[in-house]
């Protein structure tokens, strides 16, 4: 066993010191390539200039070149000047070829297609949010303000001064309510010191709002209704004008609406709007029927409860439509319900719908349209796909996850559309220099939506926000249309629906259809009838293509040197070679300057040429070879050695001393 041992010892050893003496030759050899590429980078290309460049004109595919050296005095400077010229002249179209390339142009084709196509998602909504018997406990006093202030508006035009102080007498109001935005009336009569009214101040004499005889300004010019916004408590005051009473009425009835809704949770809030199943009272998709079931709850901040059908969520099975025409489409009657619209929230009595892309969140407010109850309603639906290219030929998002904005509707499981990202922009905003949401727009983490108590200063805010082109162009700038879109263009056509001779048993049966009642509880004022459907097959598909890539890029850069010097691709690398070259001589003889500078800083300086041996050495032993000045005299850079030897003396004294040594 130990003989084994020391064997198997002895082949390790004797593979390890193999081993070794392999690398250490290879090490020697590697040194050696090194060392002789260190020796021919210092060494240089071997050329000058001159030789240089007659070498390459010699031995260039370009044609220009070879004539410069192999012609006549005369001829040599034509084809210099023509080498030169088409030179510049390839340089230039190089430029424009290039310029081109980098612009990034793109090319849009349109073609029209024929197929069976997806139904879009159509969202239907009330363009009352609430019913207003279940949210007038919350607003009885809003409107009792409301109502105050109209009647107060109205009197303060009225001549009789005793009906004005009649009217404004035994008037109660809550402060809380009005007290952080007041409405007031600006009397104009003299521009230069106008006159402010506080509605609700119950201490105000609206015997000095009057209009007056004579040539004086009319009534309509003299007195704006203005909304007045107070900031640091209440120290610095402005006021939001309005054309309009109406307009300026809405406009603070919304702020205070949002004010009280914002403390009122979300589940509350939809059991306060209209559920599905009142309604939507009957639906037919094609010759199939449908209900209310297939229809998607969602809840918009402006409208309330919204129903969405076709939308595609929770892997529900799309509906496609198998031919154009109203008689395959979406047909379905609504019931709005007027007797439950809020007066003073939403003066339009109509249901708000859009025809939108599934999983895309429904703007209605931005881009939805009206369909007026006690008719029928006709939609025509054309199909427009949109593809842009991506960066960096456009500025387009595929699905926005390159977007520096948070979406604040991917909550609903929706795709990125720009209204979501100009939205949350806005909330973001809104957050950080109001420290608070606005009631419109979803809520981001960690943040609570705008009310009076906790944010007095909020409506200010608001206001500054959205009146600000600095902070829409910020968010323009950030958010990015989508790459793939699908639009839908509409053809809307409507009638009298039902007609005066059919309106009777219609309105029986859906009576009866919706509470089983024989009684009539549906009329002309609350019911719309919708057709949704495809106008037509065909769809136009608009798409862009890039005009440059790579190919072209080469293909013309290729094409204006060939066409000018005659040259291709080798001829391009030649001439990277000779201008290597170049570089290369030139460092080769800066350092080679750097080094004999150098070495001439170490050489001591000389006004006169170096002395021989025998000045130097006559003067080192004569005396009358110093200069008067021992300052001025250059020191030599080594000083002679002191030989007795090379001692100067006489000859006498020379011959005494031999003598004395041969005795």
């Amino acid at each position: 066993m130990v003989i084994i041992r020391l064997i198997c010892f002895w082949w390790l050893m004797l593979f390890a010191t193999h081993a070794s003496v392999r690398i250490t030759v290879t090490m020697k050899k590697v040194k050696r390539y090194f060392t002789r590429a260190l020796h021919r980078i210092q060494k240089g290309p071997g050329y000058t200039y001159k030789e240089l460049l007659i070498w390459f004109c010699n031995n260039t595919n370009t044609h220009g070149p070879k004539r410069i050296i192999s012609e006549g005095p005369k001829k040599r400077v034509m084809w210099f000047l023509l080498t030169l010229v088409f030179a510049a002249l390839v340089l230039w179209q190089w430029g424009i070829v290039i310029q081109t390339y980098l612009s990034y142009g793109v090319s849009v084709s349109l073609s029209i297609g024929f197929n069976t196509m997806v139904f879009p998602a159509v969202t239907i909504c009330n363009a009352n949010p609430y019913k207003y018997s279940r949210v007038k406990p919350f607003l009885q006093n809003l409107d009792e303000l409301v109502e105050t202030a109209l009647e107060r508006i109205q009197f303060s035009s009225q001549r009789d001064i005793s009906v004005s102080r009649n009217a404004s007498q035994n008037v109660t109001l809550d402060p809380s309510l009005w007290n952080h935005i007041p409405l007031v009336v600006i009397d104009e009569q003299d521009p230069d010191n106008p006159l402010i009214y506080n509605i609700f101040d119950s201490s105000t004499d609206y015997s000095q709002i009057n209009t007056t005889q004579g040539n004086q300004t009319s009534y309509a010019e003299r007195y704006k209704v203005a909304i007045q916004l107070c900031t640091n408590d209440g120290t610095q005051c402005e006021y939001r004008n309005f054309t309009s009473g109406i307009q300026a009425i809405r406009e603070w009835y919304l702020l205070q609406f949002s004010n009280i809704f914002s403390k009122i949770p979300l589940k509350e809030k939809i059991e306060m709007g209209y559920q599905a199943e009142e309604m939507i009272l009957t639906c037919m998709f094609g010759e199939e029927a449908c209900s209310y079931r297939n229809f998607t709850h969602i809840y918009d901040q402006d409208y309330g409860n919204c129903y969405i059908f076709n939308w595609g969520q929770e892997s529900q099975d799309l509906m496609v439509s198998v031919n154009p025409g109203p008689e395959f489409g979406l047909k379905i009657v609504l019931d709005i319900d007027q007797e439950e619209y809020i007066p003073f929230l939403q003066t339009t009595a109509a249901a708000r719908l859009i025809l939108h892309q599934q999983r895309s969140f429904p703007f209605l407010k931005d881009l939805g349209i009206y369909a007026m109850p006690g008719t029928e309603t006709s939609i025509a639906v054309l199909v427009d796909q949109t593809e842009h290219l991506e960066a960096p030929y456009s500025s387009c998002t595929m699905d926005g996850s390159d977007i520096p904005v948070a979406n604040l509707y991917a909550k609903y499981n929706s795709s990125y559309s720009i209204q979501s990202c100009l939205r949350s922009c806005f909330q973001e905003a809104m957050v950080k220099k109001c420290n608070c949401a606005h009631h419109l727009y979803p809520l981001p983490d960690g943040a609570h939506y705008c009310n009076n108590e906790e944010d007095p200063d909020w409506v200010s805010c608001y206001y500054q926000m959205k009146d600000s082109v600095m902070e829409r162009e910020k968010c323009i700038d950030l958010c990015q249309q989508p790459c793939n879109d699908t639009n839908y263009k509409l053809t809307i056509s409507m009638a009298d629906w039902p007609s005066a001779a059919a309106e009777d048993w219609i309105f029986h049966v859906l009576s009866y259809e919706k509470e089983g009642s024989s009684k009539i509880i549906v009329n002309r004022n609350g019911i719309i009838r919708m057709n949704i459907y495809f106008q037509e097959f065909n769809y136009r598909s608009v798409s862009e293509s890039e005009t440059t890539n790579v190919v072209w890029l080469l293909s013309n850069l290729g094409g204006q040197f060939g066409f000018w010097m005659g040259g291709s691709v080798l001829c391009i690398i030649e001439f990277g070679e000779i201008i290597i070259d170049c570089i290369w001589i030139t460092i080769l003889k800066i350092l080679a300057w750097k080094k004999q500078r150098k070495e001439k800083k170490r050489q001591p300086e000389y006004s006169d040429p170096p002395p021989t041996v025998s000045e130097l050495v006559e003067a080192y032993t004569n005396p009358g070879f110093h200069l008067e000045d021992p300052e001025a005299m250059p020191i030599p850079g080594t000083p002679p050695p002191k030989y007795d030897s090379l001692r100067m003396q006489q000859i006498d004294d020379a011959i005494e001393v031999i003598s004395s040594d041969e005795e």
